[in-house]
């Protein structure tokens, strides 16, 4: 595979990451975590508790997926060999 092949699949991985990542992030938002003021809570144990738990981690899948696109394609479009 040569150099202009490699780059146009990164940039197409990058831009398909943020697509995926920009969705999530516009359902969800931010983590729990990241966000400032009171935030929703459940006992220990609980399905509601398990269900926040799985939505904040939605969220992290979402920000990891839109961040790593976008460090992809600026990696890319800054001419990186990585």
């Amino acid at each position: 595979m040569d150099m202009i092949d490699w780059f146009a699949w990164r940039i197409i991985i990058g831009l398909g990451c943020m697509w995926l990542g920009g969705g999530i992030f516009i359902v969800k938002g931010l983590p729990r975590q990241l966000k400032s003021g009171p935030q929703p809570t459940a006992p220990k144990g609980t399905p509601e508790a398990f269900g926040l738990f799985w939505l904040d981690q939605y969220c992290y899948i979402g920000l990891t997926l839109l961040i790593g696109g976008l460090v992809l394609v600026l990696i890319s479009l800054a001419g990186g060999r990585g």
